[in-house]
Parts: C-alpha cells; sequence; structure tokens
C-alpha cells in the first residue's frame, strides 16, 4: 500500500482540480467562440474567435501539406482574401505515408514523423493567416487499384495483420465506384466488426486528433466521396468517435461527411442532411461534380438542402469546386462553369466555397484569385450573414434560367448575381423608401456607381454589360432611420 503525506495530498487534489478547470476554461473558451464553429447569431454561417466568418479559397493541392514553398502558397491565398483551404490525409502518389517502414514492410505502429511533422506545420502556418483547414480524414482512393497496391493498410504491405486474420484483401480492382465494395471501409463495429483493422484505425485517427486539436482552426470531414454502394454506419462511427475523443480533451469540434453522389436530391445525402446529431455541417461539393450541367438545376439543388437544413440550420459547406478550361471534356465543366457555382453558392446561402485543385478546377490560378477579391469586395458592403436566398427566384421576374440569383435582407439590401448579363424584374413592393444601386463588375474586381431607385414596387435591373455581375442595392440612410 502507497501512503502518501499531507502535503502530497495536497499537491495531488491540486493537480486534479487544475486538471478540470483547465477543461472547464478549454470548453469555455470554445463556448466564447475562438474555435471555427456554427455563428451562435445564424448558424447557416461559421464564426471564427468570435466573428462570423464566410469561408472562400482555392489551393494547388488537395493534400495541403504536400504543397510545394506551402507559406508563399498560403501567403497568396490570404492576401487575395482567401481563407479556406482543404487538407486531405490523402498519400497516393506521394511516397509520404503516415507510416515508418520496418525492412521492406510498414509498421503500423510507428508513425513516420516527416509525415505528421508536415501535417502540425500546415496547421500550424494557417492559423497564423487565420485561414481555416477543412481535414478529410479517410482519402477513398488511396484504396483502389495500383495506389492499394502501394498503400501500408494493404495486409501484403505491412507487418501487423494479414489476409488471414482481417477482411481486406491483397487487391482491389480499378477506381471506387458503388460497384465495388472495399472492405477498409466496413471495419466499424455496425458492418464487419473488423477489430483488427479498426484498431490501428482507431490510432491513425488518434495521432491525427493529438495533432489538429492543438489548433482551433480545424473542420472535420470524414471521407473524400464516399460512393453510393457504401454504408452511412462509416461516417456515422467516425463522427461519433472523433467527437468523443475531442469531448474527453474537453473541446469541441465540427463534424461532416461527403458523398460521392453528384445529385444532391438524392436518399443517400439524407444520411447527412437529417442528423443533425451526427453531422454539426453539410458537405455539398459533389454539387458541382454530377452529371448534372444547368446551372439552374445545380441552383435548385442546393436550395433543396438549404430548406431541408431549416429545422435545424447548418452550415453548408463546398470545399471543392469543380470546373476548368483545363480538363476539356469533363461534363462541360469549364472556367465559366466553375466561377457560376463559386457565385451561386455565396448567394445561395452557402458558407463556404473553394475551387478545387487544377486540373479539375482553378486551385488558385489567377481566375481564382480575382473571383475571391470580387467576393470578398462585395461582402464588404453586403451583411451576407443577414441575408436569406431568395432559393424560388419569387421576387425576380421576366427571368430565364440562370439568368440571375437573389438574396437579400428585406427592405435593407438585395444583392443579385448574373452570370452573364440580362434583365430582370425586382420585386420592391413590400421595401419603400430609396435604394442606392452598385454594380460590382466582377471579373475586374471594382465597382460602378448608378442611379437610386425607389420601392414600393417592381423595378427592372440589367447590368452595365456582360460577363458576371452583382447588383448591390442597399436601404439609403435617411430612409432607414424613418
Amino acid at each position: 500500500m502507497i501512503i502518501f503525506t499531507v502535503r502530497q495530498r495536497f499537491v495531488i487534489v491540486l493537480a486534479a482540480v487544475m486538471a478540470v478547470a483547465g477543461a472547464a476554461q478549454a470548453t469555455a473558451r470554445d463556448e466564447n467562440g475562438s474555435r471555427i464553429q456554427p455563428y451562435a447569431k445564424n448558424p447557416r454561417y461559421w464564426q471564427y474567435k468570435g466573428s462570423p466568418n464566410l469561408l472562400i479559397g482555392g489551393t494547388a493541392l488537395d493534400n495541403l501539406f504536400r504543397i510545394p514553398n506551402l507559406k508563399e502558397h498560403l501567403d497568396l491565398l490570404q492576401s487575395v482574401g482567401g481563407n479556406y483551404a482543404r487538407c486531405t490525409m490523402s498519400t497516393h502518389g506521394s511516397g509520404l505515408y503516415p507510416f515508418a517502414k520496418t525492412g521492406n514492410l510498414y509498421d503500423l505502429e510507428q508513425p513516420n514523423e516527416e509525415y505528421w511533422h508536415r501535417f502540425d506545420e500546415a496547421l500550424r502556418l494557417a492559423r497564423e493567416r487565420e485561414i481555416i483547414v477543412q481535414i478529410e480524414v479517410w482519402a477513398e482512393f488511396d484504396t483502389f487499384g495500383n495506389n492499394w497496391n502501394r498503400c501500408p493498410w494493404n495486409p501484403d504491405n505491412n507487418v501487423n495483420y494479414t489476409t488471414s486474420n482481417t477482411t481486406l484483401k491483397s487487391s482491389y480492382a480499378g477506381t471506387p465506384s458503388l460497384k465495388i465494395k472495399h472492405d477498409f471501409f466496413y471495419t466499424v463495429p455496425k458492418l464487419t466488426g473488423d477489430t483488427v483493422v479498426l484498431g490501428y484505425q482507431n490510432k491513425f485517427v488518434n495521432r491525427l486528433l493529438s495533432i489538429s486539436l492543438q489548433y482551433d482552426n480545424v473542420l472535420y470531414c470524414m471521407t473524400n466521396e464516399m460512393y453510393e454502394g457504401f454504408s452511412p454506419e462509416w461516417g456515422w462511427y467516425w463522427s461519433g468517435y472523433i467527437k468523443d475523443k475531442v469531448a474527453d480533451a474537453g473541446k469541441k469540434v465540427e463534424t461532416a461527411e461527403m458523398f460521392w453522389e453528384g445529385d444532391l436530391r438524392a436518399e443517400k445525402h439524407r444520411a447527412s442532411s437529417d442528423h443533425p446529431e451526427i453531422y454539426s455541417f453539410f458537405e455539398a461539393s459533389q454539387n458541382s461534380a454530377g452529371k448534372i450541367k444547368e446551372g439552374q438545376q445545380i441552383w435548385d439543388n442546393l436550395q433543396l438542402v438549404y430548406q431541408r437544413l431549416a429545422n435545424k440550420p447548418r452550415p453548408v459547406n463546398n470545399v471543392k469546386i469543380y470546373g476548368s478550361d483545363a480538363k476539356p471534356g469533363s461534363r462541360a465543366r469549364t472556367d465559366r462553369f466553375a466561377v457560376e457555382c463559386f457565385w451561386r453558392n455565396m448567394i445561395g446561402g452557402c458558407a463556404s466555397s473553394r475551387f478545387h485543385r487544377p486540373p479539375w478546377g482553378l486551385g488558385l490560378g489567377s481566375t481564382a484569385q480575382t473571383h475571391i477579391r470580387s467576393m470578398r469586395l462585395l461582402t464588404t458592403e453586403l451583411d451576407i450573414f443577414n441575408c436569406t436566398p431568395d432559393s424560388d427566384s419569387k421576387l425576380l421576374s421576366d427571368r430565364s434560367d440562370n439568368e440571375a440569383y437573389l438574396t437579400c435582407i428585406a427592405g435593407r439590401q438585395y444583392a443579385l448575381y448574373f452570370p452573364d448579363g440580362g434583365s430582370v424584374g425586382l420585386c420592391l413592393s413590400a421595401a419603400d423608401g430609396a435604394f442606392a444601386v452598385k454594380w460590382l463588375d466582377i471579373t475586374r474586381t471594382q465597382w460602378r456607381s448608378s442611379a437610386d431607385v425607389q420601392g414600393g414596387g417592381t423595378i427592372t435591373l440589367f447590368p452595365p454589360g456582360s460577363g458576371h455581375w452583382v447588383a448591390l442595392l442597399s436601404k439609403k440612410a435617411n430612409d432607414e432611420k424613418r
């Protein structure tokens, strides 16, 4: 039996009290809004360090810590007004894996310190610039075809387990699809319950959290493109696991899942939208990746999700926007397609929008930089955090599909995005008084003034030219006081 002196007992009790106090302080800091979390006054958006925060961005690669000259790249992102980056925990094609080798095989018990150091450094550099990083914990493309042949999780490539004592196979052909089941994504208790592999998966996530929980600028998405044929139980398990581990540390984080299904109307997405107890934000990226090409349909599908979340409003994120002239024949996803998606997302009430990596997206190239700058120029004038999108375009008349999109604070501010010129009527019958009108020439990132208009009826708006424009109507100051 160990006998403690009175002084030793005091020290032990004091240490316990301080530990509880430390956890309480961490929770209090979270509640005070220092971390990235849904905006207290409008949970459809994010807040960071206590202030509402619109997340927009673009980067050269999906895996943030594999970007050469990362510091300079993040400096560029920050300089154009970007504050949002993506970080898949992927490894394929890089030779940089999270585990060290024992001879010719990987040891899943031994971390590759270079991998984790670079991850840590990326989060640190991002936090210094107040850039929010959205992590994707599991990268499905690491586990198929030649990528699986090189992958440390493959039983043939590690010293920790075999095909005989796990559910994993040595080979999974092709690329992810609903036709191919990969056992790596079925290990959780409510599926195959492969405790051997799951034990190492848990350790991987524990290591990730040991680093990421030092930073308050991190969001957590469970998987990159979980295919339709896979069970949602996979993501549900990992969201719960992460939140439980984080709670043990006296903190809180936000989680989501990204399904491959490109049609947001599909039943699969309800595994996220209908479960606010599991996922605290909705990832809508595949809205720009599906077979649907028409901008109007993309808007309508996005607004369907927006309405589904009405009973429990949450942020809708778009961590990747597809579309680039550099990827010819890719379902008509051009530079213009990507830019339109970027603006429809923001006018449509989304909390984030980021250009996908080249060649699938615009990354942080010159076009992306221009539109990020212009979005910041708009939102310095527009109180977007109090806006509501006109989902069905009920306030617009004489409008064609994809001609114009509206968000507004009724009676105070109205912002209309025109993808390519046009002319529409805006109903201001419930908004008396005078409104100042400004036109944002998006591709030139500059404002143009226009004559004031009077509320109380319908007005006609048409941009000064073709191309991308936003009309911003703001109630005149002397009328607001009446």
